[in-house]
């Protein structure tokens, strides 16, 4: 009997509710949601009530209740909406005191180990986890700064054999002519700021004068340099997402779904971001290749949390187009919820030094689909319930 479906006179199946109690209701939500055992930690976890974090929150809560959460963030309106035991307002992670003032946080409030869950706390923290009273669980600093550079990842990844899209670092305004003409001149090309997240700065453009409008526009009104894009191949295939934990060259555990929707995504002149609105589980194997493959290239022995972006070109091979180093995904909790790992959890055990106990697994329950929109909690629920509870309108017939 497949994971998440019921015998024969079982209760239906309802949507999972991320604010439920995932450990009480864990009969009617689809997979296992935690490891056995029990942890007894206290973690401080950074960008504290944003929707990644109560993400990556609920999924650790799912897992094991009994974990102490500690949360922190420079924006006190943020913070204070965070669901956690204990809330620290730091310094912006740009200001020259944040490291200190984390690093005090950590100390006074006792915790086991520090989880930074945004790009820019996990740079900021990989450069000085020497300085950390507590377990810091990163990659290699030198990985997480070549994962973060978006430029330089692509042009590591097709030197070790691992397809990614053909990129170009523009240095001026000038050289879009020489960086179009060196793709192809092709038809459409994947113009974006070479750092950041959530698809920032990112656009798909049709020739050199949308490319050069685009930077502009950005130059003047946000004050990003045009040497801070890139011109890349622009791939219009399926767009997928792989999170993954490694130790010491060793695959733990890897999770794949595919990206329907975006969140706002119809809000953006690229029609796509980073958020998906509309996920489902899949099984692929080509994507478990391709990651493993990527997460090998940057180092035999690498640790830590891996999630890479991968989309399809357009004969449907699969391209690494982002690794998202040292975090989670923001959709963390469908990876977490539905099969038999809890993602986060495991990344847990491993960064407080314990043995994860499963080892080269590719967890997959297909076809649970996440669905998010703007002020409602997302919902989880397999695609044999798309339509209970649901009449259909669409005909001529509609029973009350």
């Amino acid at each position: 009997m497949r994971a998440g479906k019921e015998s024969a006179g079982a209760h239906p199946r309802r949507p999972y509710q991320w604010r439920e109690n995932a450990v009480r209701n864990r009969s009617c939500t689809p997979g296992a949601a935690g490891e056995e055992g029990i942890i007894h930690r206290r973690l401080l976890i950074t960008n504290a009530g944003t929707g990644p974090t109560s993400s990556l929150v609920h999924s650790l809560r799912a897992g094991d209740p009994s974990l102490v959460l500690v949360g922190a963030h420079w924006d006190r309106f943020i913070l204070r909406s965070s669901d956690l035991e204990e809330r620290y307002l730091t310094p912006h992670v740009d200001d020259d005191t944040y490291v200190e003032a984390l690093a005090r946080v950590a100390r006074d409030s006792r915790v086991d180990a520090l989880i930074p869950n945004a790009d820019p706390e996990v740079a900021i923290v990989s450069r000085h986890r020497a300085q950390f009273p507590c377990r810091v669980w990163l990659p290699d600093d030198d990985l997480v700064t070549l994962c973060q550079d978006k430029y330089a990842l692509a042009q590591h990844l097709r030197q070790h054999g691992v397809p990614a899209p053909r990129t170009v670092a523009l240095t001026g305004l000038d050289d879009l002519e020489a960086a179009w003409e060196s793709l192809g001149r092709p038809a459409r090309a994947w113009c974006r700021i070479r750092t950041g997240t959530g698809s920032r700065g990112a656009t798909s453009v049709r020739d050199v004068a949308q490319a050069r409008s685009w930077i502009d526009y950005w130059r003047t009104m946000r004050d990003v340099a045009p040497a801070q894009f890139t011109l890349s191949e622009y791939l219009p295939g399926r767009d997928f997402s792989c999170e993954s934990v490694w130790q010491d060259g060793r695959l733990v555990v890897v999770k794949t779904t595919q990206r329907i929707s975006y969140f706002g995504g119809g809000d953006r002149p690229s029609g796509v971001s980073s958020n998906a609105a509309l996920a489902k589980t899949i099984r692929d194997e080509r994507l478990v290749e391709i990651s493993a493959a990527a997460v090998l290239s940057l180092s035999s022995r690498a640790s830590g949390v891996f999630s890479l972006d991968v989309k399809e070109d357009a004969a449907g091979h699969p391209c690494v187009t982002e690794i998202n180093i040292g975090r989670v995904f923001s959709t963390t909790i469908l990876f977490d919820l539905v099969g038999k790992h809890n993602v986060a959890l495991l990344y847990v055990r491993l960064a407080l030094g314990e043995d994860p106990g499963v080892w080269g697994e590719y967890d997959v329950d297909p076809d649970y689909y996440f669905v998010r929109e703007l002020d409602r909690v997302p919902t989880i629920l397999h695609a044999d319930d798309l339509l209970d509870g649901v009449q259909d309108a669409r005909t001529a017939v509609c029973r009350a």
